[in-house]
């Protein structure tokens, strides 16, 4: 199955492409600046490329995110601190913006007659962002096959749907996955901060699953702080 993964160069995304390139055929990599301040990681999604012997594909949309304003990843709205599903981690939804990569993927897949796009949503993005749920992947990829229909079929290819981060930082070790060479951090600085939604995920993640994380953070203790409050909370 030639496959065509949405890479951003973040830890999610890196290990399905190399569960991909395992598993299926790796077409290339494909990447989107949409204006998001964390934009090192577009840097991180290339040598993720360059690595497995792909092309990268990288789609300039940057008109089309500043329009999408209220986000805290395109506007100059700081990023919150703490646990991902808190309900202040929502400052950083960019509307739309896994429906608008999608529909580019399709048709950069069906131009040259590819077999599936994968992504890598997954089951710790449902309570923030409403493109990544299941219920959307299923009814993108239903009218994907209409807007398609006659000319080519493409699948939408998504395994980690229903799974945590820590089942994705447990496979991206045994896949053998350079971890050090991800980035996750929304506020895009030297290195990772420890102390936003992502950083916080990130570091659970690699704790749940019993896997060494490589990552430098600013803030090492924060995690620890963010996980319990979240946990007082429910």
């Amino acid at each position: 199955m030639k496959t065509l993964v949405i890479c951003s160069g973040g830890l999610d995304s890196v290990t399905l492409a190399y569960k991909i390139s395992r598993e299926h055929t790796l077409s290339g990599l494909l990447s989107f600046d949409y204006g998001q301040r964390h934009k090192k990681e577009l840097g991180f999604a290339k040598e993720c490329a360059d690595d497995l012997g792909v092309p990268h594909f990288l789609i300039d949309i940057t008109s089309i995110g500043a329009k999408l304003t209220g986000s805290s990843l395109t506007d100059n709205i700081d990023v919150p601190d703490g646990h991902y599903a808190e309900e202040t981690m929502k400052i950083t939804v960019v509307p739309n913006r896994n429906a608008i990569m999608l529909s580019i993927a399709y048709g950069l897949a069906a131009a040259q007659n590819l077999d599936a796009v994968a992504t890598a949503v997954h089951g710790g993005d449902h309570f923030i962002y409403p493109d990544c749920r299941p219920g959307f992947i299923e009814s993108f990829a239903h009218m994907q096959n209409h807007a398609l229909d006659g000319f080519w079929s493409v699948q939408l290819y998504t395994p980690f749907l229903q799974t945590g981060k820590d089942h994705i930082a447990a496979e991206g070790a045994k896949l053998g996955v350079p971890f050090i060479k991800t980035w996750s951090c929304y506020k895009g600085g030297d290195i990772h901060c420890g102390r936003c939604g992502t950083c916080v995920e990130r570091r659970e993640a690699f704790d749940l699953a019993g896997v060494n994380d490589p990552t430098l953070y600013a803030d090492t203790t924060f995690w620890r702080d963010a996980i319990a409050k979240r946990a007082n909370s429910l």
